[in-house]
């Protein structure tokens, strides 16, 4: 099997190729030189998309791309070829069997919205590297993919985690009193409240610095400059809470004091990251990396005694609930919480409690 990936430069002799057919095109329409500026122009369009493209979108593409290859070893097919019969051939292969180690209950298939995410970075791997993948062929693949989730839907086979469970302000009094008045109960009782009021992933707690934490009259602005989306990178404001025991504002400030009396005025700097590990020994160490934000999400949680797990994303998924329960409007929770207005996400994560308090037909006759 060849060892293509989708960005190397092996991959990227067809895509060349290609633009030198087009290149040729330009020269007969509009002449040699507005074909070379032309040339150019598209050389910076490229520079431009690579330097955007964030880190884990291109790891994700990479990883998906072996999943791929994969697929087309174990089938006799060329990696090259996107076909309309390969790609539904490559979902169903997905949902049956594409997994190298087995998943919950031994299942052997990815979870539909894993698929998804393969297919998608199929096709952008093989369009990139210059080989053909024709939308009509794409939605196809797509078409049979909703399709067999819904099989295994009546099948009433489930995979994958599932929605995150929503974090909601009984979860937040519950750490309150579980975190105690040490550094590390300070940080982490920062880390959940204001987390849950920017609706945060992971990555974000973890890529903000001191800098980026500025308290106000009213509250604190918190720059977000780690997102993926123009949307994700924001500035929400945080005002005081009424009561003070799940006050984001004066938790991080809390923390924040707590952090230069136990590590000194280093920790004054705005350069400093915003929040640090911890040791069991009370030993500031360096930045909380993202997995280590979502692991310390899960055992503060759980540490509080809240029944069911909060995972990364419950702090993102309880601002969307918690603030539609309450009224806020949808686009000023998509504005706090970085989505795009409307997004599908950011309405998946305005879950119903129980179906009957906010219920379609409720009161109609």
């Amino acid at each position: 099997m060849h060892d293509i990936e989708p960005v190397n430069a092996a991959a990227l002799i067809p895509a060349a190729d290609e633009r030198a057919a087009l290149v040729e095109r330009w020269a007969a329409r509009h002449g040699v030189e507005a074909a070379a500026r032309l040339a150019q122009a598209e050389d910076f369009a490229d520079a431009v998309s690579a330097e955007i493209r964030p880190e884990n979108t291109e790891d994700t593409y990479t990883k998906s791309w072996r999943v791929w290859e994969r697929f087309c070893a174990a089938q006799g097919f060329p990696i090259t070829e996107g076909s309309r019969g390969a790609l539904v051939a490559y979902v169903a292969w997905l949902l049956r069997e594409g997994r190298q180690r087995p998943g919950p209950g031994g299942v052997l298939g990815y979870a539909p919205a894993s698929a998804r995410l393969h297919l998608d970075a199929a096709i952008v791997g093989l369009r990139r590297a210059g080989y053909t993948v024709t939308k009509d062929d794409a939605a196809e693949a797509r078409v049979a993919l909703d399709g067999l989730e819904v099989k295994l839907i009546k099948a009433k086979e489930r995979r994958g985690r599932g929605q995150a469970v929503a974090a909601d302000p009984d979860g937040l009094y519950a750490i309150a009193a579980a975190c105690d008045d040490s550094l590390e109960g300070r940080r982490d009782l920062a880390l959940i409240l204001t987390g849950f009021h920017y609706a945060s992933r992971a990555s974000e707690p973890a890529g903000l610095l001191n800098a980026d934490v500025s308290v106000r009259a009213k509250g604190l602005v918190i720059s977000v400059l780690t997102g993926k989306t123009k949307h994700s990178v924001r500035s929400p404001k945080i005002p005081y809470a009424s009561d003070p025991t799940i006050c984001p504002v004066r938790a991080w400030i809390a923390y924040r004091e707590a952090l230069v009396a136990h590590g000194g005025d280093e920790h004054r700097s705005p350069t400093d990251s915003a929040f640090h590990w911890i040791d069991q020994h009370g030993n500031i160490r360096g930045p909380l990396g993202p997995d280590g934000v979502t692991q310390a999400i899960k055992r503060i949680a759980a540490r509080a005694g809240i029944p069911v797990k909060w995972t990364g994303h419950s702090l993102r998924s309880g601002l969307a609930s918690t603030g539609r329960r309450k009224g806020k409007d949808a686009v000023a929770i998509a504005d706090q919480g970085g989505w795009a207005r409307h997004s599908r996400s950011m309405l998946g994560y305005m879950q119903r409690d129980d179906g009957w308090d906010d219920n379609a037909s409720a009161g109609l006759t």
